[in-house]
């Protein structure tokens, strides 16, 4: 209610989250159920990668028991998985500028969300001066931004946008778990086979549970899935 009470008030809102508090997954789907998509419009959500955008999508729409390409979809660089009945669109920065550049602007959207703002890039700076200028124009008309992130300098963004009459700030908690970090005494000279020891290890060694790989992209991720299945076999 303090998230959406905050966006109807003000134009910009700037949420800060850690890690863990479902701000990517959850706030859009607020926000589509108070009714800002409802005159047609879609809700943007930016993210940095195609693969968190496709990723992300696809668990929006499965909680809300819809197919990727209906009330939820995404939209990256060779892949629209949208349709005339989207209303919260993953996408990334890149695409949002495209989009934003072109002849009809941000007229189809009433929220933008950014999120991850903290992975600054080119394209996110650009963005960021676009929707800004939108906002100053108010064209779209009644357009609000929120910026998300897990880690971000709030009085760098709330003067950007106008200062603190302008754009308000939120703290959203999540859930804190003890970490423990365990480092390899030498460099691994293969990650992906350094990795698949790794999963094996703890397959053996530990209680039944899930086990989550972090690896730069999506043919280490092919290839790390592809060794696991052979291992299976």
């Amino acid at each position: 209610d303090e998230i959406i009470s905050a966006v109807r008030q003000h134009r910009v809102v700037v949420l800060v989250g850690e890690t863990g508090s479902g701000k990517t997954t959850q706030v859009p789907q607020f926000l589509l159920e108070a009714g800002f998509a409802d005159d047609g419009r879609t809700i943007a959500v930016t993210q940095p990668r195609r693969i968190a955008a496709i990723s992300v999508a696809t668990r929006v729409a499965a909680e809300r028991g819809c197919e990727v390409g209906g009330l939820v979809g995404y939209h990256v660089r060779f892949a629209n998985r949208t349709s005339r009945d989207t209303r919260l669109k993953y996408m990334t920065d890149g695409m949002l500028l495209r989009e934003s550049v072109g002849r009809f602007g941000l007229q189809g959207s009433s929220v933008v969300v950014l999120d991850e703002a903290h992975e600054r890039s080119v394209d996110t700076d650009v963005l960021l001066g676009l929707v800004r200028r939108a906002l100053e124009a108010d064209e779209p008309k009644g357009l609000r931004v929120v910026v998300m992130s897990a880690t971000l300098s709030t009085a760098h963004f709330v003067n950007f946008f106008g200062g603190p009459k302008r754009a308000r700030v939120l703290d959203v908690p999540g859930r804190q778990h003890p970490v423990k970090i365990f480092y390899t005494p030498t460099p691994e000279p293969d990650f992906l086979e350094a990795a698949l020891v790794a999963v094996l290890q703890l397959h053996v060694s530990r209680p039944r549970g899930d086990v989550l790989v972090f690896l730069p992209g999506q043919e280490d991720i092919d290839g790390l899935g592809r060794l696991l299945e052979e291992k299976r076999a």
